[in-house]
């Protein structure tokens, strides 16, 4: 019976929904382990010496995944008049937006530093107040991330930016600027103002739940088959409940359980003791 074209279509049916289980616990490990290798760089890059940008960034185009969170040092000036600002960035379920202050270098060169993060102004005429950066020659201690990816249909808009886009940046400031990678302030020398904008959060260590994830998947397929071969024995059972075959196994089994005392049963002797 359970080779019928039916059973057949029901095997083929719980091996597609199997292997999609296998597929998606294969891409939750795949998370894990990408998890685990950013936690790593986090635990060697990000309470390191900081490096001269010259030594971190020989050019305005290297960057490597590897030295992301890596602490670096800068000497310049800000250019407060070419400061943007990253739309949505939402911290701590709060509405805002992350800073980005160019920073000439004493070589020349432009590197964009994100001073930190502001929230939401009320003032709807001027929704994001920005503090203006120290003057004069400044040293920055700034951590190393990627240029980000640009968001289709989503450009530059009245010196807002939807993400990171430093090759969009640099197109606007019109000057040598570094595209590879930008800073996320740590440290500035002459300090900040009060009303500065709030630096960046310490990434997280945590991995999530993406083992527990991938269990569950292959749980859900190892159940699949289970579940179909509970079906198939069912269907054979009832199959076989006219047969005379499947007549003497009842008997058998309902003279069984009649043999079996109940827990009416064994009460009612325990009671019968007692008394």
């Amino acid at each position: 019976m359970a080779l019928t074209r039916r059973w057949l279509s029901y095997l083929l049916v719980t091996a597609i929904f199997a292997g999609t289980c296998v597929a998606l616990s294969m891409w939750q490990f795949a998370r894990r382990e990408e998890a685990q290798v950013e936690i790593e760089r986090v635990l060697s890059n990000y309470e390191t010496k900081p490096v001269p940008l010259s030594e971190a960034l020989p050019d305005l185009y290297s960057y490597s995944e590897d030295d992301k969170w890596k602490p670096i040092l800068v000497t310049g000036v800000y250019l407060p008049e070419e400061q943007l600002i990253v739309r949505s960035r939402p911290r701590e379920q709060q509405a805002g937006v992350e800073v980005l202050t160019p920073l000439r270098t004493d070589s020349g060169e432009i590197f964009i530093v994100d001073r930190g993060w502001l929230p939401a102004n009320a003032d709807s005429t001027d929704p994001y107040l920005l503090p203006e950066p120290p003057q004069g020659e400044v040293s920055v201690v700034a951590r190393l991330k990627a240029s980000e990816p640009s968001i289709p249909g989503r450009g530059m808009v009245d010196d807002q930016v939807a993400t990171v886009e430093l090759p969009l940046i640099a197109e606007v400031l019109g000057e040598p600027t570094y595209i590879g990678a930008y800073g996320l302030l740590d440290s500035e020398n002459p300090s900040p103002r009060d009303d500065a904008p709030l630096t960046a959060l310490k990434p997280s260590l945590d991995e999530g739940a993406h083992l527990s994830y991938a269990l569950q998947w292959i749980m859900f397929g190892v159940l699949a088959f289970i579940g179909l071969g509970w079906a198939v024995r069912n269907e054979i059972r009832i199959k076989n409940q006219d047969t005379e075959e499947g007549k003497k196994a009842a008997a058998a089994y309902a003279k069984k359980r009649q043999a079996q005392p109940t827990e009416e049963d064994i009460e009612d002797a325990i009671l019968d003791r007692r008394s």
